[in-house]
């Protein structure tokens, strides 16, 4: 096939991939041509090298990211190694500053802390440790739960302020159920109270429209190789205002080196050491892709083509659906007398189709939907088809009419 899709020599059947929640695949002829044509000539970048003979991706994929999403100046887009990297700097900063200022007034106020139950583990688990490490400081963490739509209501997080609440750190959309959250009336409210606001973007950047110029947030995660189409060991954040984090890293920039202390200045405040160039080739040649294909246009077939699905798959009273109305083109299912990963692994070996089994690195979701026990997750990519779409629905329906037949002992 054209872009690059191979069959299974035990199935013989084509290879259906719906795991781009995960990393997206395959990736566009232009993203492979600019990682080839980045390798093709020595690494340019300015103050490390003294050629001209190359691209300076790091330059071009700042610029490109920041037009894509609204972000101004594009020195406060930062790279990284990938979301869960960012968000580990800005939580681990933010509370680094927080307490170093405590320290220095002499005061202590305490530090309340929101996420939900809807967070990655990328959010949960650098939460859960700065808990531990600053439970005697006064660090406390508040869980918030999601209603009954998927969802935390604006509502939902006023009801949950203290005059102590200093940061909330909050998933844009859930890799799980696919549902989007209000991060406009939500930062609003947080900004009312002068709460500092990381929102994680890994699952909405290259799926819907994000203008952070318009939206009170504070720190803005995306990820290169999901939505964006690139490579994995990218990623970084938006940081609208770099004094409220406290640099955690440090290093050779290619700047300022006749000093130990590290610069100050964006994005070098930030980004340390070599960076992954031909990732970042890719990046931007996969926001080249979707500027060209449309991004209303890739939203609406990805929605269409989930709504399809689900459609099909509620005509199964076997399998439970446990978000039947998602705002990304995720979904997550169980069939009723399977457990998840025989599902994954009947799908994989009799249909060649891949998804996604387990608790998708998010257990407190799964605390709420499923007891704990995790789920079969389907998500889409541009590249996902139609008849990827039917095939895949067909397959599960059929899997799940067997799932209780009873064996023949004849």
């Amino acid at each position: 096939m054209p872009d690059g899709r191979s069959s299974s020599p035990e199935t013989k059947k084509p290879l259906i991939y719906l795991n781009n929640a995960a990393t997206s695949w395959p990736k566009p002829p232009g993203v492979i041509a600019a990682i080839q044509q980045s390798l093709s000539l020595p690494v340019f970048g300015s103050g490390r090298t003294t050629g001209t003979q190359g691209e300076d991706y790091i330059s071009l994929a700042r610029e490109k990211i920041a037009a894509f999403l609204g972000a101004e100046p594009p020195e406060h887009i930062v790279f990284s190694a990938h979301a869960t990297d960012s968000l580990n700097i800005l939580i681990s900063g933010f509370i680094q500053k927080f307490y170093t200022e405590q320290q220095t007034s002499g005061s202590d106020s305490g530090c309340h802390v929101l996420t939900t139950a809807l967070d990655h583990n990328s959010v949960l688990r650098p939460l859960h440790e700065l808990k531990k490490r600053h439970s005697s400081s006064g660090f406390q963490l508040e869980i918030i739960s999601f209603d009954d739509q998927c969802s935390i209501r604006p509502e939902m997080i006023e009801a949950a302020i203290r005059p102590d609440t200093r940061l909330m750190v909050l998933s844009h959309g859930s890799n799980v159920l696919g549902s989007l959250q209000d991060i406009h009336s939500i930062g609003k409210i947080l900004h009312d109270h002068g709460i500092f606001f990381i929102v994680d973007g890994a699952q909405t950047a290259g799926h819907i429209k994000i203008n952070l110029s318009d939206l009170p947030v504070d720190a803005f995660v995306f990820t290169g190789h999901k939505a964006l189409l690139g490579l994995p060991g990218t990623g970084g954040f938006y940081l609208r205002d770099p004094e409220r984090i406290a640099p955690v890293r440090f290093g050779g920039t290619g700047t300022s080196s006749f000093s130990l202390d590290h610069p100050p200045e964006m994005p070098e405040r930030f980004e340390i050491g070599t960076q992954n160039y031909p990732g970042l080739a890719a990046l931007a040649a996969g926001v080249a892709f979707i500027e060209e294909k449309g991004l209303s246009a890739i939203e609406e077939q990805s929605m269409r083509q989930t709504s399809f699905i689900i459609r099909e798959l509620c005509k199964e009273p076997n399998i439970t659906i446990y978000n039947k109305h998602p705002d990304l083109p995720v979904i997550a299912f169980n069939i009723n007398g399977l457990a998840n990963d025989d599902v994954g692994f009947i799908l994989a070996r009799g249909y060649n189709i891949i998804a996604r089994t387990g608790l998708h690195c998010a257990p407190l979701v799964h605390n709420e939907i499923d007891g704990g026990k995790g789920c079969v997750r389907l998500s889409l990519s541009v590249f996902t088809t139609d008849e990827e779409c039917r095939v895949a629905a067909e397959a599960i329906r059929e899997i799940a009419r067997h799932a209780n037949r009873p064996v023949s002992t004849a």
